[in-house]
C-alpha cells in the first residue's frame, strides 16, 4: 500500500534542511503540555513535515482516510526519529504521527479542538495564543502555531475550501463553513499583531 502515496524516484524534490533536534530537553508528556511548546519538538515536527512532503504523492492523499494516512506515514515517521537519534517514548511518537498527518490533512494544531465536541469557540490571537470556550469558560491552551505564516496557510485552508479568499487587499471574512460553523478572520493590515 506505501506505493500509492509515496513518489517515485524520479519525482523526488531534495531539501537542504539543517540537522536539528540533539533531544527534547524533558521526560515524556501528555500531548498539548511541556513537549508539545518545546521548540526542539516544534522544529522536529517542521522537518518530519517537509520529509513526508518530499516522499508522498500529494495528489494522492486527497482522497486517502486519515487512518489509511497515519498506517503509511507511521513507519516513514519511525525511521525518520531514529535517525535523528531523538528519544521519544510511544505515546510521543504517536503524537508526532498524528499532528503530521492532522497539518497534511486538516488544520494543523487545532484539528483536534475541532474534534472536540465540548469546546464552543475557538479564538486564535495571534500564532502563540489560541484560547477555547468550554461550558462558557474562555481558557487559553497550550497550541501555538509555528509561526506566522503557519498560521496563514491553515486561514488560508479553511477560507479557500468555501471559495474565499483572505489577505491585504481583503483582510476581513466573515463566513459560514460547510459544517454549519463560523469562521470570522482578520489579518494585516487590520489586524496589527498578525491574523486572528
Amino acid at each position: 500500500m506505501l506505493g500509492r502515496f509515496i513518489k517515485g524516484q524520479n519525482e523526488q524534490r531534495t531539501h537542504q534542511s539543517a540537522s536539528v533536534v540533539p533531544a527534547l530537553n524533558g521526560a515524556a508528556s501528555a500531548p498539548g503540555t511541556d513537549v508539545e511548546r518545546n521548540d526542539d519538538f516544534l522544529t522536529l515536527k517542521v522537518e518530519l513535515h517537509r520529509h513526508l512532503i518530499d516522499r508522498f504523492n500529494l495528489t494522492a492523499l486527497e482522497n486517502a482516510s486519515k487512518d489509511e494516512i497515519l498506517n503509511e506515514i507511521r513507519p516513514i515517521v519511525r525511521e525518520f526519529v531514529r535517525g535523528r537519534s531523538v528519544p521519544l517514548n510511544a505515546r510521543e511518537l504517536d503524537q508526532l504521527t498524528s499532528d503530521t498527518a492532522d497539518e497534511m490533512l486538516g488544520l494543523g494544531p487545532i484539528e483536534p479542538l475541532l474534534k472536540d465536541d465540548s469546546i464552543a469557540d475557538i479564538l486564535i490571537n495571534t500564532h502563540n495564543h489560541v484560547f477555547i470556550e468550554r461550558r462558557g469558560v474562555l481558557e487559553e491552551t497550550s497550541i501555538r502555531f509555528r509561526d506566522e505564516a503557519h498560521l496563514l496557510r491553515v486561514v488560508n485552508k479553511i477560507v479557500s475550501a468555501i471559495g474565499r479568499r483572505v489577505d491585504e487587499s481583503a483582510p476581513m471574512v466573515d463566513a459560514r463553513l460547510e459544517d454549519g460553523s463560523r469562521v470570522n478572520i482578520a489579518v494585516r493590515p487590520i489586524s496589527v499583531d498578525g491574523p486572528l
